[in-house]
């Protein structure tokens, strides 16, 4: 076993570990002509006994070893758990701040670039949407994958991919005089109904708008309703007010019935302009399950949720979120709206096996 002293938040190791270390192995990085290893390879190399670590003059066992590590540096036990499992499944890493950047298989630091970033997180982390964007941001400047590595309570390890997507189906509009006039609907509680039996069945039978309330009548969902009528497709009678509810009355009162409202209606109206349909994802637990190509022996290709740009995930939660999508073959795409309007924001997190 090679002699390695502690300093801080790193260990250093003679000129030897240069060629025993790093040329074999890839540990550490090489500097003048000792060997720096991090704490996290540290600890891996004391366990596989490797090496022996010295501090002061004095000897120190795995046990006193990762008790200092786990003070000095944050979440070194989550790093390790990591570490320890990529490692020994013949992953070559180097540390990053987030984590690991992380080599493909066959490849290592002197013959590759590492195509990965891993995020190390502990399952009881409530993750800030803002500081993941950054961290995918940092990633696909890089040319690089972000992938999650959650560890949970029992040092079992998920790992979900981050991935900005582009939303896009094939889903037309209606074309401009399809409607000859803005068809007459009604607000009724927390639905619309459209009267007119021939704009209902255009709606519904080529864009797929709402669910016929029976043959004549369409009854539409409150993002339906706001869109249409941004749209000037159909325009919202109200009999006490004796006249028509323009938008910026309906979004209040939208936003009154379903507190959620102002958040889903970008998501959906840029998803329509997109070309796609989106409908509501509540057996799903979502906002939207979202059709590239809707039919009616068609299933949807994505579960869509809204968040606002200061959204805190939780863990448990999003796991939650992408096996239910997973079990209905389904991908998990969560939406923010731009501040400034101009936009959505897609993130897609998928499960994956490393």
């Amino acid at each position: 076993m090679m002699n390695c002293e502690l300093h801080d938040d790193t260990i250093t190791a003679g000129g030897d570990a240069v060629s025993e270390l790093y040329d074999r192995g890839f540990y550490g990085r090489v500097k003048g002509e000792t060997l720096e290893l991090s704490l996290v390879e540290g600890a891996y190399l004391l366990y596989r006994k490797k090496i022996e670590i010295f501090s002061d003059g004095t000897a120190i066992d795995f046990k006193m070893f990762f008790e200092i590590a786990s003070k000095r540096l944050r979440d070194f036990e989550l790093r390790y758990i990591v570490f320890k499992d990529l490692r020994e499944r013949g992953y070559y890493t180097k540390m990053s701040p987030i984590g690991f950047r992380l080599y493909p298989r066959g490849g290592h630091p002197t013959k590759t670039r590492a195509h990965i970033f891993v995020y190390v997180v502990s399952e009881r982390t409530s993750l800030p949407l803002q500081h993941l964007i950054r961290e995918l941001n940092r990633a696909e400047n890089a040319r690089k994958r972000l992938i999650l590595a959650i560890v949970d309570e029992e040092s079992d390890i998920t790992f979900y991919e981050l991935k900005r997507v582009t939303m896009s189906g094939e889903t037309a509009e209606p074309a401009a005089g399809e409607i000859k006039a803005p068809a007459v609907a009604s607000l009724l509680n927390d639905r619309t109904i459209i009267w007119d039996p021939e704009v209902s069945n255009l709606l519904h039978n080529k864009y797929f708008f709402g669910k016929k309330l029976d043959e004549f009548r369409l009854q539409l969902s409150l993002v339906e309703s706001g869109y249409l009528l941004d749209r000037q497709l159909i325009r919202i009678d109200n009999a006490d007010a004796n006249a028509d509810t323009d938008t910026s009355a309906f979004d209040r009162c939208a936003s009154e019935t379903e507190p959620a409202y102002g958040l889903k209606y970008p998501v959906y109206s840029d998803l329509r302009r997109s070309g796609l349909v989106a409908k509501t994802g509540f057996k799903f637990g979502t906002h939207f399950r979202v059709y590239k190509q809707f039919k009616s022996d068609t299933h949807s290709e994505y579960l869509v949720h809204t968040i606002p740009p200061d959204h805190q995930f939780l863990l448990p939660e999003l796991s939650r979120a992408v096996r239910i999508s997973n079990s209905v073959h389904k991908r998990m795409i969560f939406g923010r709206p731009d501040a400034d309007g101009s936009g959505v924001c897609y993130i897609e997190f998928e499960w994956i096996r490393l």
